[in-house]
């Protein structure tokens, strides 16, 4: 941009050594700081992450409630011995409020603000787990290159029918209350997110594959993915 390091510092409010530290890959800045940087540079922050693959990435589970997220990420996390991870938990905690009461009091824009700043936080550690995303991560485009770009994603997709069902089992009534609306509505939502879905790495129908499958073929997948990292090392 043809900026000097003074320039971006004052834009930034970090110091223009620290920032010469950070230039060189020396400098250990935190994530706030890091958004101020992007800020200044008016990039988005996932740009200025390491992009390179590694050979034991996260696994972000994507897909609307009751596509199998917690079912399906409880028991890959513990296949693999690593940490599982609720997004909407971790929500409701930051805001110390029910996901119920953020929406009605704040709207959706606050639940995505924090999504995305727990979410950078959570990839910002480069260590294995399983994420179980909310539902609608795919429509806020930073987050959702976040989440591409950091992690393996999977879609977990499944049929209107059986998402209704799994909703309905976890006893959650209220799409009872208008049945043929509330389906309808299902149906639209599913049409309109299934592209944004299916861009991520892999996609599993669980209206089709028993958990035990699923568990398999993501764990194939992520030993497919360290074996052409460590081809390219070798190279």
């Amino acid at each position: 941009m043809g900026w000097t390091l003074r320039e971006i510092a004052e834009r930034s409010g970090v110091s223009s050594r620290f920032l010469s530290d950070l230039e060189a890959g020396k400098g250990n800045i935190s994530v706030a700081r890091l958004a101020d940087v992007a800020r200044a540079l008016d990039v988005p922050l996932v740009s200025l992450l390491p992009s390179d693959d590694t050979e034991k990435p996260a696994v972000a589970l994507v897909g609307l409630r009751g596509a199998g997220k917690s079912t399906v990420g409880k028991s890959l996390a513990k296949h693999l011995g690593i940490p599982f991870i609720e997004m909407d938990a971790l929500i409701e905690k930051e805001a110390n409020l029910s996901l119920g009461e953020l929406f009605s009091l704040h709207g959706e824009g606050y639940y995505k603000r924090l999504a995305y700043d727990i979410l950078l936080k959570l990839l910002a550690r480069n260590e294995q787990m399983v994420i179980a995303t909310g539902g609608s991560v795919v429509t806020d485009p930073e987050t959702w290159q976040l989440l591409k770009r950091r992690s393996h994603t999977v879609w977990l997709k499944a049929k209107p029918e059986d998402h209704w069902k799994r909703v309905l089992g976890q006893g959650d009534t209220r799409p009872m209350a208008n049945r043929t609306s509330g389906m309808g509505e299902l149906r639209s939502i599913l049409s309109l997110r299934s592209p944004l879905y299916a861009e991520a790495a892999q996609t599993i129908d669980t209206s089709s594959v028993r958990l035990n499958e699923a568990v398999r073929m993501i764990s194939a997948e992520l030993h497919q993915k360290e074996k052409k990292v460590g081809r390219k090392k070798a190279e």
